[in-house]
């Protein structure tokens, strides 16, 4: 390992994950797929690879700082992207059955070649909107845990996400800056959605001092029928 993957090694190490040489060698793998295929599309505006392991790789991975995963079997990330935090987390806890869904089918090409590459079994790659999605039967109210990374504002995510969750299970909400004025705009949705805050975690990134914010929502019921709303109507008209 050279020593931005030993200075990654450590700063898990420092929250009891013990990465193999085989899940550093995946994290490497990953980071190399990322910026080739980002050259053909647009992926992230981050390339650097101390960046890419630390606001990508480590910032993933902050959600089992607070959510145990052993006990998650089952997940879901909604708007990945270009993975995060979906591959990070299922690299750290190959035990974990991911789904990931995206509205690009570009986005999801590109994933499939990553799952490919890295030889990662138990992973569903969905092109489709979160909407149209969360009214399926076998996704709606069945997850674990379902997450997004800076998607949108907490009353619109709460919509595109409470959906998949069952009932008992959680939904984790990953912001950058301070989200508790979104939090308070939050409120009708999800209590609409059945959804209650459970806690709010705030802490910063290593080495260059971001804030991130993770905040943690249970699922008290299954989803009332008429939502989710139609394609595009959560963003026009959030729950507010």
């Amino acid at each position: 390992m050279d020593t931005i993957q030993t200075g990654f090694h450590s700063l898990l190490l420092e929250h009891k994950i013990d990465l193999s040489p085989k899940q550093m060698d995946q994290f490497e793998t990953y980071f190399q797929e990322l910026v080739s295929w980002n050259e053909k599309m647009n992926l992230t505006g981050i390339t650097e690879r101390d960046q890419v392991y630390i606001k990508h790789f480590y910032d993933s991975i902050t959600l089992s700082f607070y959510i145990p995963m052993d006990e998650v079997q089952t997940l879901a990330d909604i708007g990945s992207g270009a993975g995060f935090p979906g591959i990070p987390l299922k690299i750290c806890f190959p035990h974990i059955k991911l789904t990931i869904i995206d509205s690009l089918n570009k986005r999801i090409h590109f994933l499939q070649n990553v799952v490919d590459k890295l030889g990662l079994s138990q992973v569903e790659l969905l092109h489709g909107r979160a909407e149209d999605l969360g009214r399926k039967e076998g996704l709606r109210d069945s997850f674990d845990l379902v997450t997004a990374r800076a998607v949108a504002r907490m009353a619109v995510l709460n919509e595109f996400c409470l959906p998949f969750v069952k009932t008992g299970g959680k939904f984790a909400a990953m912001k950058g800056s301070d989200p508790e004025e979104e939090v308070r705009e939050a409120k009708r949705s999800l209590s609409e959605l059945k959804g209650k805050l459970e806690s709010s975690h705030h802490f910063e990134l290593p080495m260059e001092n971001s804030d991130r914010h993770i905040i943690i929502v249970g699922k008290t019921a299954p989803t009332p029928k008429k939502y989710p709303r139609k394609a595009g109507t959560p963003l026009k008209q959030p729950i507010v």
